[in-house]
């Protein structure tokens, strides 16, 4: 006779990883228990991560457009916009999405448990509630999808009040004159850019040579252009040696010698995957130095009936592979085929954003691949001169014989969206992934989307096959 568990299926997490996964356990009939330690599901992603960040970009952005318009600025309009004013109009999102998210799980009755888990087996989940009391959960399949913090070296204090992590700087309650941020990763620059937005003076302080090495090299020097014309001083090839805090201010002392002074600091140098607490060592699962743990392309540990989903498992780190991930886990559970999330676009949302898929310049030619480039300007597309974006390109890459799409980047307004045109058909098979499409095909007039008949003209022109 089997064994009768609580579940069939317990995820450990409700941010984007956790909520795909028990969705599609739930849409199959199976009996689903979700234990989140917030009180409102979306984890990380929208309490401290790509909700409200997004939202505060949102907001700083609508500030920028009304200093800049010329109607606002004939009324004499000189308003002051502070810090947590902004944060304050950012975050009034949150609830309205964790209520939205909440009732996907009601509907879909799948149960959530407020509390903090830890192994007891491979089948058992001890979880600490909120008022203190412990009961223990069983489950046939667990799915850990615990999500990943800010790292911490153990040298800098970050309980200093001007001492800030991605995370805690959603409740930073001045406005500094001048921030430094300590790590020119995604996070950091995106973060550069909001503080800018606002007229906050920046430091932004990478280790490496190049901002977003993983990037195109174009749209890189894109990048660094226009946050510097914004203002932000970008220090590349620059590690700190040790960080002084007071209550007047902080002084960020880098191995060149340097000394960098500013009101505040944010550091945003990695993250560190939510495995901690979940005392792995009890179903004989390790986590590596970073917090994350190993999954085959099922998503399974090296545990048969535990698998594993989103930031906890590193590279992409994406909310938007997350959940898919989710959902390929719990579709290898119920015993059918899925896919391994391998060909997530890249969404950056610095200002003015860049999202990316495929392969870039450098890895093409590395490759020895016969390539072309078709790109189109922004400041050529009568939407983006109607809006005022008239900053970005948009670049396709393409094979010069076959005319297969290798790789799509976009940098400007929007990026986020319009790369989803591009990617849809790169995933097409054969000879229908083509550039051609792009010229065969009538788009709305004016619409930014048009800026892929324009790159897909300039392209074949350079082919001579117009």
């Amino acid at each position: 006779m089997a064994k009768k568990y609580h579940y069939d299926v317990l995820v450990i997490g409700a941010g984007p990883g956790g909520e795909g996964a028990a969705m599609a356990a739930a849409k199959a009939g199976k009996r689903v228990g979700v234990i989140e330690n917030r009180q409102g599901v979306g984890g990380a992603c929208v309490h401290k991560g790509t909700i409200p960040s997004k939202s505060l970009r949102h907001v700083v952005k609508q500030i920028i457009r009304h200093k800049i318009s010329s109607l606002f600025r004939t009324t004499g309009d000189a308003h002051i916009f502070s810090y947590p004013k902004v944060l304050a109009e950012a975050l009034r999102v949150v609830p309205k999405y964790v209520d939205l998210h909440t009732d996907f799980y009601t509907r879909n009755r799948a149960t959530i448990i407020v509390g903090e888990a830890s192994f007891v087996d491979a089948h058992t989940v001890s979880v600490r509630l909120v008022d203190g009391a412990k009961e223990q959960i069983t489950a046939e399949k667990i799915v850990i999808a615990t999500g990943s913090r800010p790292y911490h070296p153990a040298d800098i204090d970050f309980n200093h009040a001007r001492v800030y992590d991605s995370d805690t700087i959603l409740d930073m309650k001045h406005t500094p004159r001048h921030i430094i941020i300590y790590g020119a990763g995604v996070i950091g620059c995106e973060y550069a850019s909001i503080f800018s937005g606002l007229g906050i003076k920046v430091d932004l302080i990478n280790s490496r040579e190049h901002l977003l090495t993983f990037l195109d090299d174009e749209i890189c020097d894109a990048l660094s252009y226009h946050l510097r014309d914004m203002g932000v001083t970008v220090r590349h090839g620059e590690e700190y040696e040790s960080l002084e805090a007071t209550d007047r201010g902080v002084t960020l002392k880098l191995k060149s010698g340097k000394r960098i002074h500013g009101d505040a600091l944010l550091w945003s140098n990695g993250r560190t995957g939510n495995t901690d607490s979940l005392n792995l060592g009890a179903i004989g699962l390790e986590a590596d130095g970073r917090g994350q743990v190993r999954v085959n392309d099922m998503y399974q540990t090296s545990i048969e009936n535990i698998y594993a989903v989103g930031d906890v498992i590193g590279w992409p780190s994406l909310a938007s592979a997350s959940y898919d991930q989710g959902r390929a886990a719990a579709t290898n559970i119920l015993g059918q085929e899925s896919r391994f999330v391998s060909d997530a676009p890249t969404g950056i949302y610095t200002l003015p954003e860049i999202s990316s898929i495929g392969k870039t310049e450098t890895e093409l030619t590395a490759a020895k691949i016969p390539y072309e480039v078709g790109r189109a300007f922004f400041k050529n597309t009568a939407r983006a001169q109607i809006s005022g974006e008239k900053v970005g390109v948009l670049k396709i890459l393409f094979h010069a014989d076959t005319l297969e799409i290798l790789g799509i980047h976009c940098f400007g307004a929007e990026a986020a969206e319009i790369i989803h045109i591009g990617q849809a058909i790169m995933n097409q098979q054969g000879e229908a992934n083509s550039i051609a499409y792009f010229v065969n095909t009538t788009f709305n007039y004016p619409t930014m989307a048009e800026a892929y008949r324009t790159a897909a003209l300039d392209g074949l022109n350079r082919v001579n096959r117009i």
